[in-house]
C-alpha cells in the first residue's frame, strides 16, 4: 500500500500538470481526493495493514493529501492567470481601430418649422414672448373680448382644470401679458410660439397642437402693414412668387378680421385637387387688433392701432412638406421623421 501511495503521487501529479482548464482540474481533484477518490479509498482500508505500519502509512498519506491540495491550488491559479491573459487578449480594445459610427438625432419637422417661422419675424424686427399653458379664463378668453357666454367661446372651450382655470386654447393670452407688461412703452412686436390645446382630433386636428401669433402695436399701424408682413413671411416660407389673399372673416379680438391664403403651392393658383380647383389654401387668420382689447390693456386705440395674427405650425409644415395626416407628426414613426433635416 505504501507503493501505492507512491505511484499515486505520480498519477496525480502527471495529471495535475496536463489539466487544460478548471474543469480538468476539478475532475483531478475529485479523482484523488473527493469522497470516493483513490487517496480516501486508500486510508479507509488501512484497517488492513498491520498495527505497526498504519501510523507510517497514515502520516503518507495525509502528507500526499497535503502535497496535492498544495498542487491543484498553484494549477488553479495558473490556470485563472491564463484565462485573464486570453480573455484580456481577446477584449481588448485597439485605440487604433477607427470608432463605430453613432446615429445621430435630427429635429422634428414640427421644430424646423417653428424655427424657420421665428427667423423670418426676428427679422423683421419682432421678438419671442412666451407664457403659461395653464391659463386663467380671463386671460385666455375675456381680456380677448369673449365675455362669458360668447357663441365664440364654443368652439374653444376644452380643457379646465379649475372653474376658472384651463389649458390655453391659442396663445393669445400671451399678447395680452405681454402688452400689460410692456404699457405705455412703443412699438410692441412679438410672436408667441408654443403648445396650445383643443377638443379636436382627426386628419386636420389635434387635441394638442402648436401656434404662433403675431401682434404689433405702434402709432399708424395700417391694414397694409399687416398685409405687407404675411406676404413677405408667405414668400419667405414657401417661395418668392408666391400670392396672398384677405378673405373678410370674424375674430372677436380683431375687426376687421381676416382668413389670409396663399396661391397653391402645388398648382400656383391654377385650380387643382390640392386646393380644390380654387387656386388658393387657407393658412392662417389675422386683422387689426380690436379697441376693447387695446382698452384692457391700458392703450388708447384712439391713439394706436395694431395688427394681429396666428398660424397653426402643423398647417404650415403640412403644406411645407406636402404631409396629408397631421397625425404623422405624432406618430414617431422613424421612417416619416427621417425625411426631414
Amino acid at each position: 500500500m505504501l507503493t501505492r501511495l507512491t505511484q499515486l503521487e505520480e498519477e496525480a501529479r502527471s495529471a495535475i500538470d496536463s489539466a487544460r482548464d478548471m474543469q480538468d482540474l476539478q475532475a483531478v481533484r475529485v479523482r484523488f481526493l473527493g469522497k470516493k477518490g483513490e487517496i480516501t479509498a486508500l486510508l479507509r482500508s488501512m484497517g488492513q495493514l498491520p498495527p505497526e505500519q498504519r501510523p507510517e502509512f497514515g502520516r503518507r498519506a495525509n502528507g500526499l493529501r497535503d502535497l496535492l491540495e498544495q498542487l491543484l491550488g498553484e494549477k488553479e491559479k495558473e490556470l485563472k492567470e491564463k484565462e485573464a491573459a486570453d480573455r484580456w487578449e481577446r477584449e481588448r480594445i485597439d485605440v487604433t481601430l477607427p470608432g463605430y459610427p453613432v446615429p445621430l438625432g435630427r429635429k422634428h419637422p414640427l421644430t424646423l418649422v417653428t424655427e424657420d417661422i421665428k427667423e423670418i419675424f426676428t427679422g423683421l424686427g419682432f421678438q419671442v414672448a412666451r407664457g403659461p399653458e395653464l391659463e386663467s379664463d380671463y386671460y385666455n378668453f375675456e381680456a380677448l373680448n369673449m365675455p362669458p357666454e360668447h357663441p365664440a367661446r364654443d368652439m374653444q372651450d376644452s380643457f379646465y382644470v379649475a372653474p376658472q382655470f384651463l389649458l390655453r386654447t391659442h396663445t393669445s393670452p400671451v399678447q395680452i401679458r405681454t402688452m400689460e407688461l410692456l404699457h405705455p412703452r412703443l412699438p410692441v412686436r412679438i410672436i408667441a410660439p408654443g403648445k396650445v390645446y383643443r377638443r379636436d382630433d382627426d386628419a386636420t386636428h389635434s387635441p394638442m397642437f402648436h401656434q404662433v401669433e403675431g401682434l404689433a402695436v405702434d402709432r399708424g399701424i395700417t391694414l397694409a402693414d399687416l398685409k405687407g408682413t404675411l406676404l413677405l413671411f408667405a414668400r419667405e416660407m414657401f417661395g418668392p412668387e408666391k400670392r396672398i389673399r384677405l378673405r373678410p372673416s370674424f375674430f372677436p379680438f380683431t375687426e376687421p378680421s381676416a382668413e389670409v391664403d396663399i396661391s397653391c403651392i402645388n398648382c400656383d393658383g391654377e385650380g387643382c385637387r390640392v386646393c380644390g380647383f380654387t387656386g388658393w389654401l387657407e393658412i392662417l387668420g389675422a386683422g387689426m387688433v380690436h379697441p376693447r382689447v387695446l382698452q384692457v390693456c391700458g392703450y388708447d386705440p384712439e391713439d394706436v392701432t395694431g395688427f394681429a395674427f396666428g398660424m397653426g405650425v402643423e398647417r404650415i409644415a403640412m403644406l411645407k412638406y406636402g404631409v396629408n395626416d397631421l397625425r404623422l407628426f405624432f406618430s414617431n414613426d422613424l421612417r416619416f421623421l427621417k425625411q426631414f433635416r
